[in-house]
């Protein structure tokens, strides 16, 4: 019997924040390895579908570097970066797409249909999501040409609105199109963010490979605006965190209510940080 008491407690603790968030929009970007482990890639699908289930609008903006790599090396194709981007030609871009938009994206569409959600897979390009410009590297002053990497110039979220009043839950591949028609691979975590501050969401959630933001060797669970940019003067945010945690601060700037920096390698790492109480990552507010 105990079993199914603590059962009912969790749905009491959820009960407040399924009301509260009834009705609001929630962006997901998905990536690491919550989206290379089956089990995890199933929780994660549960996620969504029970999100929409409950009346809360997901959003989801996916990655695939790994699986752009590993497609990659078996084609011959060797993979050369520049600041943690993919120097990307158009051979490369046409692999990236295909990968992103025929591959990755379905899976993700198919494993939330799997469960009981409704899903529809979008690239950047459809119904003039995003428009994209070309993004210049810059390295100890030097500007290096990184060929067809962009990022974000502006966002038409009208497909989103239309699919989610019939529903729907948006998968989104990180590919845009500028105004010539050039095809531009965009890093996901930019693209969610963009996405959230058009929808104004009520969240922007990151996952990621690490339990989140760390001060003093401990996890932060509640993180300032100006205090985390603090962290990032200081050296204590470094490495790979930097353009997540600048990537939140510029999602609050633009009107999302908060910022989430969470450990993908958690089951349903998102309901456990939307739903319950403790959360299990580093959430920044203004």
């Amino acid at each position: 019997m105990k079993k199914y008491i603590d059962t009912v407690n969790t749905l009491i603790e959820s009960f407040p924040y399924i009301r509260e968030f009834n009705g609001k929009t929630i962006v997901i970007k998905y990536g690491g390895h919550a989206m290379v482990d089956e089990d995890l890639k199933k929780s994660f699908a549960l996620d969504m579908a029970l999100l929409k289930y409950v009346g809360i609008n997901p959003v989801v903006v996916h990655g695939g570097g790994p699986q752009i790599g590993e497609f990659l090396k078996k084609i011959g194709i060797q993979s050369e970066f520049a600041g943690g981007m993919r120097v990307t030609d158009e051979a490369t871009m046409e692999i990236v797409e295909m990968v992103l938009v025929g591959s990755v994206n379905k899976e993700i569409v198919n494993n939330i249909n799997l469960v009981g959600g409704r899903a529809v897979g979008l690239s950047g390009k459809d119904g003039g999501l995003l428009v994209a410009k070309k993004l210049f590297h810059n390295e100890n002053g030097k500007v290096l040409d990184i060929g067809l990497v962009g990022t974000v110039k502006s966002v038409n979220p009208r497909l989103i609105d239309a699919l989610d009043r019939d529903k729907f839950i948006s998968v989104i591949a990180p590919i845009g199109a500028d105004e010539n028609g050039v095809t531009y691979n965009i890093n996901a975590d930019i693209v969610a963010g963009k996405i959230a501050e058009a929808l104004k969401a009520e969240k922007l959630i990151l996952l990621t490979d690490v339990e989140g933001v760390k001060s003093g060797g401990s996890l932060v669970s509640t993180l300032k605006k100006d205090v985390a940019m603090g962290l990032i003067r200081s050296g204590e945010i470094t490495g790979g965190m930097i353009p997540k945690v600048n990537c939140a601060l510029d999602a609050i700037n633009g009107g999302v209510g908060k910022a989430h920096i969470i450990d993908g390698r958690v089951e349903h790492a998102v309901l456990l940080e939307i739903f319950t109480d403790a959360g299990i990552g580093t959430e920044i507010v203004s």
